[in-house]
């Protein structure tokens, strides 16, 4: 199933049926009286979140959707049926915006969670609303209310407890292969990684969950590479995973690349607490490990893991210290 995780589409909501004029007709009620009745609302359009879906794939071919409008009201008090509701299954995560993408209406990050993005219209009155000891005979009935119609954006931020963040190839989707059961693409060459995934990690009797996104590379705030366009996933994430691949010469100038973008980028990235790691340190000998090591140390003034994905190395006190943040999101003991 194709990933997507941006849509535009335009919602509609129902007319309301208009009311009636009738009058009553009876062989023994000779002068009868108002019986027109009320029109039925039109139904509206929310969107609600739901379990088991992670993209929004069931946009990209219904992009206009439309909510059934009141029936009118009829003689003898009979009042319109309310049209049909239209109730949009979103995966959790999903914030919708309006159509200029800078004003939220709602933000779905619960299962069952709704929103109401176009209202129906008011049904109208029918004549016996307006009976009264001056005015006998009505024939006024208010016509249906207008629904609702604008476009609006989804937007989906997957919700994880851990984002890995890094330079491509820094072998982020290793370490996700090899501490969860995803199984993201994986080669010896950049941009292997063209969408997130997700990955459930266990940590002793619980679980966190792990986002890989794309590489970044500098320049991804003005679009280089894929851009930043998926950084928008880690956002809510309670700790970041930074991995640097030792193999490459210059490991500071690889740190200072992603934290610069993380910087350009905002919405509170480059503040969350992250976890260093000097990643394929399997693929080093000794004297190289050292050096690499002190040289990322002093770039980030942090704490620095050794890590291996393929060996296995580092792996489980990486995952112990995520584990840790995650559980008290104000500690910046990352040890």
């Amino acid at each position: 199933m194709r990933f997507l995780d941006q849509a535009k589409i335009h919602v509609q909501s129902g007319a309301g049926g208009s009311g009636c004029v009738s009058f009553r007709r009876a062989k023994n009620e000779p002068r009868g009286g108002p019986d027109g009745g009320d029109g039925g609302d039109g139904g509206s359009v929310f969107a609600e979140a739901v379990e088991g879906l992670n993209t929004l794939i069931d946009f990209r071919f219904r992009q206009h959707v439309k909510a059934s409008r009141g029936e009118h009201g009829r003689g003898a008090c009979r009042a319109g049926s309310r049209g049909d509701d239209v109730v949009l299954s979103v995966p959790v995560g999903t914030e919708i915006l309006a159509e200029t993408g800078d004003a939220p209406i709602a933000d779905l990050t619960e299962i069952g969670a709704r929103a109401l993005l176009a209202r129906g219209g008011t049904g109208g009155r029918g004549n016996a609303h307006f009976k009264s000891s001056t005015n006998r005979a009505p024939r006024r009935a208010d016509a249906g209310g207008d629904g609702e119609e604008c476009w609006i954006r989804l937007h989906l931020k997957l919700l994880a407890d851990v984002g890995l963040v890094g330079l491509p190839n820094a072998g982020k989707s290793t370490f996700l292969s090899a501490v969860s059961r995803a199984r993201p693409k994986i080669a010896d060459y950049p941009f292997t990684t063209l969408v997130p995934h997700l990955g459930v990690a266990a940590v002793g009797d619980e679980e966190i969950v792990i986002a890989d996104i794309p590489g970044l590379i500098e320049g991804a705030h003005g679009g280089a590479g894929l851009g930043d366009r998926f950084l928008g996933h880690i956002e809510r994430c309670g700790v970041l995973i930074h991995l640097v691949d030792g193999t490459q010469e210059s490991v500071d100038q690889a740190y200072k690349t992603v934290r610069a973008e993380l910087e350009a980028y905002g919405h509170g990235l480059a503040a969350k607490p992250e976890i260093l790691c000097l990643n394929k340190v399997d693929a080093l000998s000794g004297d190289q490990r050292a050096r690499q090591h002190e040289r990322l140390t002093a770039a980030s003034s942090a704490a620095v893991h050794l890590l291996s994905g393929v060996a296995g190395e580092g792996v489980r006190e990486v995952l112990a210290a995520a584990h840790r943040t995650v559980d008290t999101p104000t500690s910046r003991d990352l040890e």
